[in-house]
């Protein structure tokens, strides 16, 4: 069922997927974002990981901070307080986090593009938790995949094998309390577009995200309550030929009490394989001016071009 046919979409994952896949397709051309309900990720797991996500970051500085990995760009384990800034942005984003990546057994193919993941052997259940959480949020992604293909006009497993085995990190992510008068409307995630294919986010119910419409204008992401958001990354918006919109967002500290406390969100940037190039869809060139696409390039190479700017290489 699709809830609005106007504004950013909502529409509900058990709908057969050729029922929703034009409303959802509408809103990522007009706003790069919509909401998804029935996303099929149990309540019981989700509860679970933000339990053990608190517990992580409730740790002493210096038992997250031994987790970690210089020159690792992020990509696994811990990266402190004031790390990561936007693009073009001239202060570091407020915001600690912890990533978890995919798993591939010894001698895979691809092994090289990922690293091994880090656990805390502090927090009990933490490996076996956000495991489970990362299998169920890659299959959330792929049924929002599927019905992009179809929207695009594309065979509806187009997305299948692009993504098979990719890069996809689930962020743990805390943003620590403010204080002062300052902290009502405070930034706590600079404006910036995701470097990914798309983004699944669970905890965006507490008002703060917001996004850039077309009229450069912020608007509030709403968001019911067990919902995903979804929102277009730069390597689909690449592929669309813009399309498809990564649209600029940020987090802003809500107003009244929230404002004065920690704020915790899940967010899992589903990526295309490392070797997956990069090529305009031909659907999505125009033919009056057909050299008016990006380059193409491998999904590796826009990765680490992007991790650069943003600091976290």
């Amino acid at each position: 069922m699709t809830e609005s046919k106007t504004d950013i979409a909502v529409v509900s994952l058990a709908q057969p997927l050729d029922t929703i896949a034009d409303d959802l397709g509408r809103s990522f051309q007009e706003y790069g974002f919509a909401v998804i309900r029935d996303h099929g990720i149990p309540q019981e797991l989700i509860d679970r990981a933000e339990e053990l996500s608190k517990a992580f970051f409730s740790l002493p500085d210096e038992v997250k901070k031994a987790y970690h990995i210089p020159g690792g760009g992020g990509a696994r384990g811990y990266t402190p307080f004031g790390t990561e800034k936007a693009k073009d942005a001239n202060v570091h984003d407020l915001k600690e986090f912890w990533h978890v990546g995919r798993e591939l057994p010894e001698g895979h193919p691809l092994s090289e593009f990922m690293a091994d993941n880090v656990w805390p052997s502090e927090v009990e259940g933490f490996r076996e938790t956000f495991s489970d959480l990362y299998a169920a949020f890659e299959v959330a992604g792929g049924r929002v995949l599927e019905a992009i293909a179809l929207h695009l006009g594309l065979p509806r497993d187009f997305f299948v094998p692009t993504v098979a085995d990719g890069n996809s990190v689930m962020r743990l992510l805390r943003y620590p309390p403010l204080e002062g008068k300052e902290a009502e409307g405070a930034i706590r995630a600079a404006a910036h577009g995701d470097i990914n294919t798309i983004t699944l986010l669970l905890g965006a119910e507490e008002a703060g995200l917001e996004l850039l419409t077309k009229q450069d204008e912020w608007k509030a992401v709403e968001v019911p309550e067990g919902a995903l958001v979804i929102n277009v990354g730069d390597m689909l918006d690449r592929l669309t030929n813009g399309k498809l919109r990564s649209t600029t967002h940020r987090v802003v500290n809500p107003r009244g009490e929230a404002a004065y406390r920690a704020r915790y969100s899940m967010p899992f940037f589903l990526h295309f394989r490392p070797d997956y190039v990069i090529e305009t869809l031909d659907s999505c060139i125009d033919p009056e001016r057909p050299e008016d696409h990006p380059a193409p390039i491998s999904s590796h190479e826009y990765l680490l071009q992007r991790l650069r700017e943003i600091n976290l290489a």
